[in-house]
Formats: structure tokens, C-alpha cells, sequence
């Protein structure tokens, strides 16, 4: 049975769309690494990563987050909607052009897309660049 919510604490992050966060009851914790769900954000050592990075730390480090798990990534994460103190956390990133929305899920988020649009358009974050790269063809471009 999927869980509904899990209410957090944010410890780390670790890019523009992964945190940990502590969740469950005091005394029994469990660490949660996170991939938010719809998203995708520059890597570290791509142009803006860190930026993506530090506006993720922003929103959430040390704040108390609400994940909607979704699924589970092939590196064991779970995949989740998150929101931290209220604010939607893939929103945010999108908007500040920190953020790519993902491709494969594009259809099912046409509000993050249309976000994206606006960022792109106002020339925002990433898209501040001549020819921005997404993380995904980054990736694949540097893998060993």
C-alpha cells in the first residue's frame, strides 16, 4: 500500500533535485534520500548546479518537508513531490530557472512547463545561457 505523506526534516542536499530527509516519529527515523519528482536540475559541476544546489539548501535544508512518494529510481531513491514550508519545491526550481522540467513526465505537468516557458523566455537562471545543456544529455556526454 503506497504511503500517502511522509513528514520530514531536511538534513542534506545533495544537488538541485535531491535532498535527505529524516522522517517518522522521534526515536525511530528513518533517512529518506529523495529525487524530486518531475524535475531534473543541472549537475554540480555543470553550469548553475551549484546555484540549483544552493537554491534547493534555500527552500528546504533544515525545514520540515512533505514528500508524496511517486516511485522509486533505479539508485533506490524515492521519487517524490516535496514541499517545504509550503512551497512546492519542483515549482520553485522550475521557476527560478534552476530547473529543467523532465521530459518523459512533461505531459502530466503542464503548470511546471508552462514555468519553464516564462524562464526560458525572461532569459532566467540556466537560461540565462546561449545554449543551455540538459542534465540527462550532460550525463550522458560525461559518463566514464
Amino acid at each position: 500500500m503506497p504511503v500517502s505523506a511522509l513528514f520530514c526534516l531536511v538534513v542534506a542536499i545533495s544537488d538541485g533535485d535531491t535532498l535527505t530527509a529524516r522522517c517518522g516519529a522521534p526515536g525511530a527515523y528513518q533517512q529518506v534520500k529523495v529525487r524530486i519528482a518531475a524535475i531534473d536540475a543541472p549537475e554540480r559541476k555543470q553550469a548553475f548546479g551549484q546555484r540549483a544546489r544552493q537554491h534547493l539548501a534555500q527552500l528546504c535544508f533544515r525545514q520540515r518537508a512533505t514528500l508524496h512518494p511517486v516511485d522509486e529510481d533505479h539508485y533506490g531513491r524515492t521519487v517524490a513531490h516535496v514541499r517545504c514550508g509550503g512551497t512546492d519545491v519542483a515549482t520553485a526550481q522550475v521557476r527560478a530557472g534552476l530547473a529543467w522540467v523532465y521530459t518523459p513526465y512533461a505531459s502530466e505537468h503542464p503548470t511546471l512547463v508552462r514555468l519553464q516557458q516564462q524562464a526560458r523566455a525572461s532569459g532566467r537562471g540556466l537560461w540565462a545561457q546561449p545554449r543551455p545543456l540538459a542534465p540527462w544529455s550532460y550525463r550522458h556526454r560525461h559518463q566514464r
